[in-house]
């Protein structure tokens, strides 16, 4: 980490009100009034947002400009910037300044609807709050106010009542400036002004949310929470989002245990104040009739509602005759200290190390990777999102940032828009995001990315000025994260490693790999398994390197392993669903943890029915390593155990001891233990593959797709993309393909039939189709990202709008 301390901004001192105020160079005057606890009412300005100076509240009086000459009339505080000396008077101290702004608000409310009880900001609206305390006791326009037909469906998550609307620009410069997706704009001149659409593309957005959340008068609202509950009758909770790796700080709001909405959280330094719109509206998943409440049993081919006493009882006598032949599959949605509770109990009562949170494509390289430049790492030694910000350059190894980490997206491309940041996208064409990043393509064949990270120091300039982000998907493509791991040591390049789910750096650092005890603790390493002997008070751990998550499916489906215990894994996640599932249904005895029925429980033995993240306090790690604090939103008496308490009744029932009862003894356990600080496991680097002969496959998982976690979020889902067929246009020639028309992508086990677009940017001799959208998946075709599939142009598509051929 670079120990360089940035020199001061040069300072400029001004007065307002009377104080003096220092501020740097360049600051604006609403910003300098703020850093002393001076208020200027606003509603366009925003600190994230370039100034716009269309609302006129802020106006102010400047008698002296620090030239002896003052300005004619007030001016807007968030457009002006300060000068040495100047003398500011706000309307606290200056009855020109009250009076421009009382008659400002009075000039917004002329047309603006008195209908605070039922407009969903009405308790938490500022416009409300400075017609109180800035603007006129009475109204005095007795007309007839102007009316729109409302709502207006922006899109099916965002609904416009234009009557409210002041015209403040807060949307359309978030959607221009922040998201880059500019498909709202200011129409209309004069009073007929409003916030419009494209009449060919609905709002398209990652990020749309944020709109609603920054609209200062409940001109936008949200199509989920509209009319669902008053703000002042909510309770908040400050929590960090279960979905991706990129941490962001939420404020969950409930009322009679019911979870209306979540907002933003306010985090300088991981979200700033966005959020995704999955984070935003994906919260629905096990909340509704589905959810899991009483344990259930197997009888005689069924599953029946048990006791807890019943269900202990069967699933302590099913893994006792399994012995140590039992695998342990956690997933990457569990807080961490629930991981650290599995990894204990694999190890110190199931007495095993199968054990793997990572119920996707996965490589051996990846747990050597992960071991040696993942694991036991602090949040002092790994980049950060200042730093990607700081950065001179930043290359994309197989991570899509707007797909896959969202927040991360947000942060590059204000990076790029405000320090210039180059960004270089090893893929094998350019994405939406890329291309509102600005990113260069270094192209790429699929699978065969290590190829094309061996050749970048021969084509770009690398040094400690650049940071290279390499996604999970890498595990797919044979000696790319070797590759990577060697150009960040040869360059002196920051490396960071960043997975999809929240879970995923918790479960590392807990020790849910076959090759890893906590903090980073090699298997293999007998120092490091006498040290967490120590502290366990066990006498023994096991030594040998255990089963990843596929290879323990494979020896369930051969008989080897005899039992699997099983947290929050859709095995349609895995490489080879079909396989997985015929590997849980052959298994001979399976204890499912989950919040509702799935494909696992519905095959288990015994399903214990856990809390959701909302009714339990613990904590996620970031892909900075940073530590993301989840807090309870939902006290229930009635709700299900957590997954640790079940655990440690397990271990009770077996004669053992977990050790923990709860999150805040696990916390404490995995403090103390802290990262290793003996030698750490090496890279075992793998060699990359050769790319075979035909059109390959590429494909990657899209933020908001048919994901188990997104169920119940109706209006989020009904704006997931579509499925496509992206090819090059050699290749759109070569095998006869139309824009607009269809192909049939053929795999070795079936076929998908859709439409075609040509990228101009992709790599000839390769086909991207969506992993998991609602009209394709890539899983339906048995094909592995890199391997040959076949294309075939459909001469008639007035039948085929995508889906199994």
């Amino acid at each position: 980490m670079s120990t360089d301390i940035a020199p001061k901004p040069e300072e400029v001192t001004l007065t307002i009100d009377g104080v003096q105020v220092s501020v740097p160079k360049g600051s604006l005057l609403i910003r300098a009034a703020e850093s002393v606890g001076i208020e200027i009412p606003r509603f366009c300005d925003h600190p994230l947002l370039e100034p716009a100076g269309s609302c006129r509240q802020c106006l102010v009086e400047i008698p002296d400009m620090g030239n002896g000459r003052g300005m004619p009339k007030p001016q807007a505080a968030c457009t002006t910037e300060v000068m040495p000396g100047m003398r500011v008077e706000t309307a606290a101290t200056n009855e020109v300044a009250a009076k421009a702004q009382r008659g400002n608000i009075e000039f917004l409310l002329v047309n603006h609807p008195l209908d605070c009880p039922i407009c969903d900001k009405g308790g938490e609206c500022p416009l409300q709050n400075q017609a109180m305390s800035h603007g006129q006791g009475e109204s005095r326009f007795h007309d007839l106010k102007r009316t729109f037909p409302k709502p207006v469906n922006v899109s099916q998550l965002v609904l416009l009542d234009r009557e409210r609307c002041v015209l403040c620009a807060r949307c359309t410069r978030f959607a221009e400036q922040i998201a880059g997706d500019p498909f709202i704009a200011l129409v209309e001149r004069g009073a007929l002004q409003q916030v419009g659409e494209f009449a060919e593309r609905p709002f398209e957005s990652n990020f749309s949310g944020n709109v609603i959340q920054i609209c200062p008068v409940g001109a936008l609202t949200s199509s989920d929470y509209r009319f669902q509950s008053r703000p002042f009758d909510l309770v908040s909770t400050e929590t960090s989002c279960e979905h991706c790796a990129a941490g962001c700080a939420l404020r969950t709001d409930h009322r009679h245990y019911q979870v209306k909405r979540r907002l933003a959280g306010l985090d300088p330094e991981v979200n700033e104040e966005w959020s995704c719109d999955k984070g935003r509206f994906g919260f629905l998943s096990a909340r509704g009739t589905d959810r899991l409440t009483t344990p259930l049993v197997r009888r005689d081919g069924k599953l029946v509602p048990a006791s807890w006493h019943e269900a202990i009882d069967a699933a302590v006598v099913g893994l006792k005759a399994a012995g140590q032949q039992v695998g342990v599959l956690t997933g990457g949605r569990l807080l961490d200290e629930t991981s650290y509770a599995y990894g204990r109990f694999a190890r110190a009562v199931l007495g095993t190390n199968n054990i793997d949170f990572r119920s996707r494509p996965h490589s051996a390289e990846e747990a050597s990777f992960l071991a040696a430049r993942v694991a036991g790492r602090t949040l002092a030694e790994s980049v950060t999102y200042t730093e990607l910000e700081k950065a001179k350059r930043v290359i994309l190894v197989n991570f899509e940032p707007e797909e896959e980490s969202p927040i991360v997206f947000l942060r590059l491309r204000k990076a790029v828009r405000k320090n210039k940041l180059e960004v270089l996208s090893v893929a094998s064409h350019l994405s939406n995001g890329s291309r509102k990043m600005g990113a260069r393509l270094v192209p790429a064949l699929p699978g065969h990315e290590a190829l094309t990270v061996q050749a970048l120091p021969q084509q770009t300039e690398l040094g400690a000025d650049t940071i290279i982000l390499v996604g999970e998907r890498a595990a797919q493509s044979a000696g790319t994260l070797s590759a990577v791991a060697e150009l960040a040591d040869s360059t002196g390049a920051r490396l960071a490693w960043i997975p999809r789910r929240a879970g995923d750096l918790g479960a590392i650092e807990a020790g849910c790999l076959p090759n890893l005890l906590p903090g980073g603790r090699p298997v293999e390493d007998a120092t490091a398994r006498v040290d967490l002997q120590a502290a366990w008070g066990v006498d023994r751990l096991p030594s040998q390197i255990g089963l990843s998550a596929d290879e323990m499916l494979a020896a369930t489906a051969a008989g080897q392993l005899k039992a699997l215990v099983v947290s929050g894994v859709q095995l349609a996640d895995f490489a080879d669903p079909a396989a997985a599932r015929a590997a849980v249904e052959s298994a001979g005895f399976v204890v499912s943890l989950e919040n509702r029925l799935s494909q696992v429980s519905e095959r288990a033995d015994v399903v214990f029915p856990v809390s959701l993240v909302e009714e339990q306090a613990g904590s996620f790690t970031n892909w900075e390593h940073r530590k993301r604090v989840v807090n309870v939103v939902n006290r229930q008496n009635n709700a299900p155990m957590t997954e640790i308490r079940v655990l440690a009744a397990l271990a009770d029932a077996m004669g053992s001891d977990l050790g923990v009862r709860g999150g805040k003894q696990a916390a404490a356990e995995i403090d103390e233990l802290g990262a290793w600080e003996g030698q750490r496991a090496n890279l075992v680097p793998a060699q990359p593959q050769q790319p075979a002969d035909g059109v390959l496959l590429d494909s990657w998982r899209l933020m908001n797709d048919e994901a188990a976690g997104l169920d119940g979020a109706d209006h989020l889902k009904a704006v997931a993309p579509a499925g496509v067929a992206r090819v090059s246009p050699a290749t759109a020639a070569q095998a006869g393909l139309v824009p607009g028309g269809s192909v049939i992508v053929q795999g070795p086990t079936g076929s998908l039939a859709l439409p075609v677009v040509v990228e101009e940017t992709m790599v000839d001799g390769v086909v991207w189709i969506p992993t998991n959208s609602s009209s394709a998946s890539r899983r339906s075709i048995g094909a592995a990202v890199g391997s040959p599939v076949g294309l075939t142009a459909v001469s008639n598509n007035s039948d085929i709008a995508g889906g199994v051929a």
